[in-house]
């Protein structure tokens, strides 16, 4: 895809994400707005992965380690044919498929249940393991919250996956500064973490999470790491694309109101203006 196709795709991820949390008056939209481009760049061109097959077993996987951000997720899997887009405003509701965290009995295309902070990557991690063992070519893909790698679960994982060079594991950390008390630096500092995971036999990458040449050079990068985990440290906005969101811990886990969301869909209609009389330029 080209970018102006990636970033329209984003945007209706984002729209995804808005709406399905105020139909919810739950749920998380900052964190998932930081990530909506890389959830989008990874469903629409990294990964190896077929919406009418949703469980091959040769298919790249993807773990969703801060899974409380699932609402940007859901809106990637849908936008991208797993399900109805529509079935996004049933999110958190009583019988709805559509989870406060993913779930991977009931959703397709759900590789792993998540939600508990730092128990995805060890996930992700056992199933790059198990695709070593298995001398299979998929590769797995796992996203982390800056915030949530304050857990000390994820350097144990990150030092099992560095000491056994599963360099089928790239290791994504969503690095948008904020948390649910505030900054990240304030509350628990996890800086260096580009150093910290070198520590642990990572490669690490840092690129701009919010532009597709950078992000593209990046994965196409971890590709080519031989005996070692990936790890791309990815420098978002919290918030990204709604103008009162934007940089504010605030809005880590609430609902938008009836009028917060028009102010949001509008910011977000702007931005798809801008999109098409790009593509007309």
């Amino acid at each position: 895809m080209t970018n102006l196709e990636l970033a329209k795709a984003a945007n209706r991820v984002r729209k995804g994400i808005v709406s399905s949390v105020h139909s919810a008056k739950a749920g998380h939209p900052g964190g998932s707005l930081s990530a909506a481009d890389v959830y989008t760049f990874l469903y629409f061109e990294e990964m190896n992965i077929n919406p009418d097959n949703p469980k091959d077993p040769d298919r790249d996987r993807f773990v969703l380690s801060k899974g409380h951000t699932a609402p940007g997720y859901y809106s990637a899997l849908a936008n991208r044919g797993f399900f109805p887009v529509d079935d996004l405003l049933t999110l958190r509701k009583l019988g709805s498929y559509l989870q406060g965290h993913p779930d991977m009995k009931h959703i397709p295309g759900v590789d792993m249940s998540s939600g508990s902070l730092g128990q995805g990557i060890s996930a992700a991690v056992g199933m790059a393991l198990a695709g070593k063992m298995d001398h299979k070519d998929y590769r797995v893909y796992t996203l982390l919250g800056d915030g949530e790698i304050q857990e000390g679960q994820v350097w144990e994982a990150s030092m099992f996956a560095g000491a056994r060079n599963l360099d089928n594991l790239c290791v994504i950390v969503d690095n948008n500064g904020l948390q649910i008390d505030g900054k990240i630096e304030d509350v628990c500092s996890p800086y260096p973490i580009d150093k910290k995971f070198e520590a642990f036999n990572f490669h690490v990458i840092n690129a701009d999470a919010h532009n597709f040449d950078e992000l593209r050079a990046a994965f196409a990068e971890a590709k080519t790491v031989k005996d070692k985990p990936t790890a791309i440290i990815v420098h978002s906005v919290k918030g990204k694309g709604v103008s009162f969101m934007e940089n504010n811990a605030g809005w880590h886990g609430k609902a938008p109101n009836d009028e917060e969301f028009a102010v949001a869909m509008a910011d977000l209609e702007k931005i798809d203006a801008e999109l098409e009389k790009a593509g007309e330029a």
